[in-house]
């Protein structure tokens, strides 16, 4: 029997991760209706962490009210996954960019405070590791927010708390930390992400993904300086330097936040999840085909992104890995370098982005079976 791994990201603002492994599955059974498909849904850290693993590993998920970028009120959940032990908490879920409409999105202001609570609330239900996938983030606060939420006192030169946002930063004076210690005494954080940003400079958090949460020229500097501030405190308050910690601008410097105060270890999302998965023992038992994908496929892509890391893996058992993808942007080619054999794009023919988007299960479906056609036609004779 032909077996296929199914095993995409998500595309971003149109479809999540299961229903992306989903639409790709209707079409191979279009084309292949006897072909076993493994649905493996995989995540660098951002949209989709929680459902890959709730769904995958078993558990449920916890809802709670929480705070959104911009200090307004929406619902937020988290998952426990089946060990009852283990949280899986992700910073898109309540200090998301997508809960931001476009013309409001400001990294001045926004803050991850949504984020801790979700966090306090796990550990308050006896939660003992925490999961915190860093990704899609609307915020460049280096993960303040989210402190104070957990019982971090962040005061001016006043004594009064600072503000949301990375404006706040700049008023930062003094840390106190003692109901934070108390709170996270018998847990351990595990922060998942797949960039290597640096907290600050030309390549740190506000300079690369400043821009896409709404800064403008004139205020990345402003940013930089903000989240600059704040590691100079944390240097000189709990002599912990994370200037040039690998991975510390994730998610606007959160990165940073979880490792200098909760002691997180930062793994790479995807790494993480494929282990909790055991995605190479499925892979070593025997799959004939990988299909993989997101919304973008880019030079980007080669740098450790989710669907090059499995690729990496497959290619360890001589699987074939196809990517399915939204669209196929600059320099694509070069991940043929690292293990994807082929590209299939979504588009059939000119279409508008909202169309694409709008669209985009249905596109799938079709683009997967384009692609079973294919396979069938190298197979000489066809696949049973």
């Amino acid at each position: 029997m032909f077996t296929i791994l199914v095993a995409p990201d998500s595309f971003k603002e149109s479809l999540d991760t299961m229903r992306v492994a989903q639409s790709i599955e209707m079409g191979i059974k279009k084309i292949l209706p006897s072909a076993k498909v493994i649905k493996m849904p995989i995540s660098d850290g951002g949209e989709g962490l929680i459902k890959t693993l709730v769904s995958s590993v078993g558990g449920e998920l916890v809802y709670q009210d929480v705070y959104d970028p911009l200090g307004e009120k929406t619902k937020g959940h988290f998952g426990i996954l089946r060990d009852g032990s283990t949280a899986v908490v992700e910073l898109a879920v309540a200090s998301g960019l997508a809960l931001v409409p476009k013309e409001k999105r400001d990294p001045l202001i926004a803050t991850t405070f949504g984020t801790g609570q979700l966090m306090k609330k796990a550990i308050e239900m006896g939660m003992t590791k925490i999961i915190v996938g860093l990704g899609g983030s609307a915020t460049n606060d280096g993960g303040a927010g989210m402190l104070q939420a957990l019982g971090v006192r962040l005061l001016d030169d006043s004594g009064h708390e600072i503000g949301f946002g990375a404006q706040g930063l700049n008023d930062l004076k003094k840390i106190d930390t003692s109901k934070l210690n108390e709170l996270l005494k018998n847990v351990e954080l595990v922060a998942a992400c797949d960039v290597d940003n640096p907290l600050c400079g030309v390549c740190g958090a506000s300079n690369i993904y400043g821009p896409q949460k709404g800064a403008t020229d004139d205020i990345i500097g402003y940013l930089d300086k903000s989240l600059e501030h704040f590691a100079k405190i944390i240097h000189e308050q709990l002599s912990i330097d994370i200037s040039e910690l690998s991975g510390a601008g994730a998610a606007g410097g959160t990165g940073a936040g979880l490792v200098a105060f909760c002691g997180a270890a930062i793994r790479p999302g995807t790494e993480l999840l494929m282990e909790i998965l055991d995605m190479e023992g499925i892979i070593a038992k025997g799959i004939d085909l990988v299909i993989t994908g997101e919304g973008e496929i880019n030079k980007q892509t080669a740098y450790g992104k989710a669907p090059i890391r499995l690729a990496k893996l497959a290619k360890k058992y001589d699987v074939p890995v196809l990517a399915i993808v939204g669209s196929i942007g600059d320099d694509a080619e070069i991940v043929y370098e690292h293990g994807i054999d082929a590209i299939m794009s979504i588009i059939p023919r000119p279409v508008t982005l909202s169309y694409a988007m709008k669209e985009a299960e249905k596109l799938l479906v079709d683009a997967a079976a384009r692609a079973m056609r294919l396979i069938n036609i190298g197979a000489k004779g066809g696949i049973e």
